[in-house]
C-alpha cells in the first residue's frame, strides 16, 4: 500500500513539472471563427474584431499576422499583452460576392498553440446588391 501511495505522489509531482508556463492566448470567438452570415455588398463594411485574453502567466507578444487574399489587418496590439488583459485584432474583408472562407494566421509566443501559430477564420457569404 505504501508503494502505491508513493507512486501516486511521484506521478502527481512529475505532472506539475510538465504544466505549461508562459503566455496563453484565448479567443472569445468560438473555434477562433467569426461567421459573417449572409451579408449584402454595400450594406456592410466587412470589418470584424477578434477579441482575446492572455490567460497565461507571462506577457503575450504578437510577432506577425498573415492574411489571405481579400483580408486586411486593420489593427493589432503594438505592445505585449499582460497576463489577464484583453486585446483585439481588427480585420476587414473586401466584400467580393460569393462564399467567404478565409484564414488569418497569428504568430505569437503563446504556449497553448503549436509553435505559437494561431489560425483565425472568417466565413459567410456576400451577395450582390
Amino acid at each position: 500500500m505504501k508503494k502505491i501511495v508513493t507512486l501516486i505522489v511521484v506521478v502527481l509531482f512529475s505532472s506539475i513539472g510538465f504544466a505549461q508556463n508562459g503566455a496563453k492566448i484565448d479567443f472569445k470567438a468560438e473555434n477562433n471563427t467569426i461567421d459573417f452570415g449572409t451579408i449584402t455588398k454595400g450594406r456592410d463594411n466587412g470589418v470584424r474584431v477578434f477579441e482575446f485574453t492572455n490567460t497565461g502567466d507571462a506577457p503575450l507578444v504578437i510577432f506577425s499576422i498573415q492574411s489571405t487574399s481579400n483580408v486586411t489587418i486593420i489593427s493589432k496590439p503594438k505592445d505585449s499583452v499582460l497576463p489577464g488583459k484583453t486585446a483585439k485584432i481588427e480585420v476587414k474583408y473586401n466584400l467580393v460576392p460569393g462564399p467567404i472562407r478565409k484564414t488569418i494566421t497569428v504568430e505569437c509566443n503563446a504556449v497553448n498553440y503549436d509553435d505559437g501559430r494561431v489560425p483565425l477564420k472568417i466565413k459567410g457569404e456576400v451577395v450582390a446588391n
